[in-house]
């Protein structure tokens, strides 16, 4: 089992998200300016399980999108907080885009959605990152996010 380098309270000081809505357990690789592999448990008694789909259930598509924007928002925070040069000062980040996110199998109750994310390039306040989720050895989904940095509100 991976070492764990950012835990659920720090993540929580970066992300504004909060359960049901933060996808992010853990951090479990970090390299600053480069890439971020984050997990998250998928338990079987979250809310979207039970309907989606009832006998069968799955994460969402949307869901499993949401999960790799919130680790490539992680890679963009942890790596401003680094101080890395690539990342604009002010570490809040929107997602501007998802594009061209291809889902290849279902994510299911009792698996570890292992969420990856490196930096594709940056232009001014966007960023384009490559996203990827795995369980196991499985690829979930795969694609392209952009995070717009905003300042923050006045």
């Amino acid at each position: 089992m991976p070492v764990t380098l950012y835990d659920r309270a720090t993540i929580e000081e970066i992300l504004p998200h909060r359960p049901p809505f933060l996808f992010v357990d853990r951090v479990v690789q970090f390299t600053s300016g480069q890439r971020i592999v984050s997990e998250l448990d998928l338990k079987g008694d979250e809310p979207h399980f039970t309907g989606h789909f009832p006998g069968r259930p799955m994460m969402p598509g949307v869901l499993v999108s949401e999960a790799m924007a919130q680790s490539a928002g992680l890679l963009l925070a942890l790596s401003a907080r680094t101080g890395h040069p690539l990342t604009p000062e002010t570490p809040r980040f929107m997602v501007l885009a998802a594009v061209n996110i291809k889902f290849l199998r279902p994510a299911v109750p009792g698996e570890c959605l292992s969420l990856h994310a490196s930096f594709e390039r940056t232009i001014g306040p966007l960023s384009h990152l490559v996203v990827s989720a795995y369980t196991g050895r499985h690829e979930i989904a795969t694609g392209t996010v952009v995070l717009a940095a905003r300042k923050e509100d006045a």
